[in-house]
């Protein structure tokens, strides 16, 4: 070959790898896209998961499939997703859980959040419900924490697993507050709600899903609700803002769900995708399905904020991590 011909092969090549990125991206999505989430059909994440994909579906003009991937405290469902090819058409339906509380207070995870997925953006955080037995004598987040101070290692409290999110936020309370609570763990939130109504459990935290049934019937006694806003359903149950109790700030959502892909999915396609979930996220009949039958808030974000928003969450458990010991089950 010549010093000419190889000359205009470099040329050529430069000229290709320039125009396929734009050209590859304008023609995206051609295909079908998946949606991997990491717990079975019917819970919470997963119908997050199926409203988004319908909506999703309309906005960009392709089918999404929702996979259900379950096993290994949603590792399976991740390692599908880090070992798929970064063309945008494979995403993982993060949880608060396993893309900021887990990787902050566990050493042996084998992907960091920050480094191992392509971030497409925020789709929804759940408002959570602090409750009581109605037998303990408080009726505010205030009188709660001042009680446990008072009565330090007699109160419990439930969560649904050693590593579950309700775990991880109630140690995290009880360093923030300097008060001493025995930890119980369940296999759900549901076990916990049951189990506080008969008196086993003293204090809990669980989805609101969970939660508002038994507090309507009286079985338990909600204090407040995490988030900014008040919950349709228990309009006279303060927000944590409200209560005035500074140091639970840190709690403004029981837990979140981002949506995040393998790393190196190109810059359009993935501002594509963000730009799509911000449009699902503002839908009035999406806004209306999540907040008032599934009490999840719809979120928007852009690349920047969704990043930032993790290294604070990723950064929060760390420091909890520290102080807190936390026996977690293996990967």
């Amino acid at each position: 070959m010549t010093t000419s011909s190889i000359r205009r092969s470099i040329l050529l090549g430069a000229a290709s790898a320039v125009f396929s990125r734009p050209a590859f991206s304008q023609q995206f999505p051609s295909r079908p896209i998946r949606l991997i989430v990491g717990f079975g059909a019917g819970g919470g994440t997963d119908a997050i998961a199926r409203v988004y994909a319908q909506k999703l579906q309309e906005i960009l003009g392709t089918p999404v499939i929702v996979e259900n991937k379950v096993g290994a405290s949603q590792l399976l469902a991740i390692r599908t997703v880090l070992n798929s090819p970064p063309d945008g058409y494979t995403f993982f339906l993060g949880t608060g859980s396993s893309l900021a509380q887990g990787p902050g207070v566990r050493k042996d995870l084998p992907y960091d959040p920050l480094k191992d997925f392509s971030l497409a953006g925020m789709v929804a955080t759940a408002p959570g419900v602090f409750f009581v037995n109605p037998e303990v004598p408080v009726k505010s987040m205030g009188e709660l924490i001042t009680y446990a101070k008072n009565n330090p290692g007699k109160l419990n409290y439930g969560s649904a697993g050693v590593g579950a999110a309700n775990h991880l936020q109630m140690e995290y309370m009880k360093q923030v507050t300097g008060i001493d609570l025995v930890h119980i763990p369940f296999k759900s939130d549901q076990d916990v709600t049951l189990q506080a109504a008969s008196g086993t459990v003293h204090v809990g935290l669980t989805i609101a899903q969970a939660a508002i049934p038994m507090a309507l019937a009286g079985k338990i006694r909600p204090l407040a609700v995490t988030g900014a806003h008040r919950l349709p359903a228990l309009p006279d149950v303060p927000s944590l803002s409200e209560t005035g109790v500074a140091e639970l700030k840190g709690i403004d959502n029981y837990t979140f769900y981002g949506l995040v892909g393998p790393k190196g999915i190109p810059e359009p396609v993935i501002k594509k995708l963000n730009d799509a979930l911000n449009t699902a996220s503002a839908a009035p009949e999406l806004v209306s399905k999540m907040r008032d039958s599934l009490y999840f808030e719809p979120a928007t974000s852009t690349l920047a904020s969704f990043n930032d928003y993790l290294v604070t969450e990723v950064t929060k458990w760390k420091e909890l991590g520290k102080v807190v010991q936390i026996d977690m089950p293996g990967a």
